[in-house]
């Protein structure tokens, strides 16, 4: 996510920033909270849209126009030099929970990944996913491959008759290149936030 590039389209408009490595499958717009200023995707969820323990992705966010986004995008871009060589997504991990939040009165929650899942945690219910981020995963040839899997998966998930898609749903043939490729990081990284 580019932070200035993000808080200047704040100035002027609501926006729904997202990554090109995401698939939308359906509608996603009714699944977002109308009272929340910003809503962003998760690596994990757990359970909780309030709880500031689920683990944010900058991959996908909805953020309203208002004076609690723009103090808020300027809090997490001023917040990178405190946290030198870090990714904003890592950044926003480590100010989610500061008290600068709370006190600017900004209505943060976070998307559940039952409709916004990725490959972290993968949307379990093809009745209910809206959008698939190819999140977690190292090299565009391996998000691009897995891409296309779970294309082919959600077409013949679309394909079947009516009656069969109300049935207990199948699961995704993904990730597979995406989770072979975190079998590769240098000794110094691990899988999750800001290994992308």
């Amino acid at each position: 996510m580019c932070l200035d590039v993000t808080h200047k389209f704040c100035l002027i408009s609501s926006i729904n920033y997202q990554d090109t490595d995401i698939m939308w499958l359906r509608d996603p717009f009714q699944h977002f909270y109308s009272e929340a200023d910003f809503q962003i995707a998760c690596d994990q969820f757990y359970g909780n849209s309030y709880d500031v323990n689920n683990r944010p992705n900058g991959g996908f966010n909805f953020v309203k126009s208002n004076n609690r986004t723009i103090q808020f995008y300027k809090f997490w871009y001023t917040s990178r030099e405190a946290y030198p060589g870090k990714h904003d997504q890592d950044v926003l991990n480590m100010i989610k929970g500061d008290p600068f939040i709370t006190n600017i009165g900004l209505k943060m929650r976070f998307l559940d990944t039952a409709y916004f899942g990725g490959f972290c945690e993968p949307s379990r219910d093809l009745n209910r996913v809206c959008t698939m981020h190819a999140n977690c995963c190292i090299g565009l040839e391996n998000k691009v491959h897995d891409l296309r899997i779970l294309l082919d998966d959600w077409k013949k998930y679309m394909s079947l008759l009516p009656n069969m898609t109300a049935s207990p749903p199948s699961s995704w043939s993904v990730p597979q290149a995406c989770r072979a490729s975190f079998n590769h990081l240098p000794k110094n990284k691990t899988p999750g936030l800001g290994n992308r």
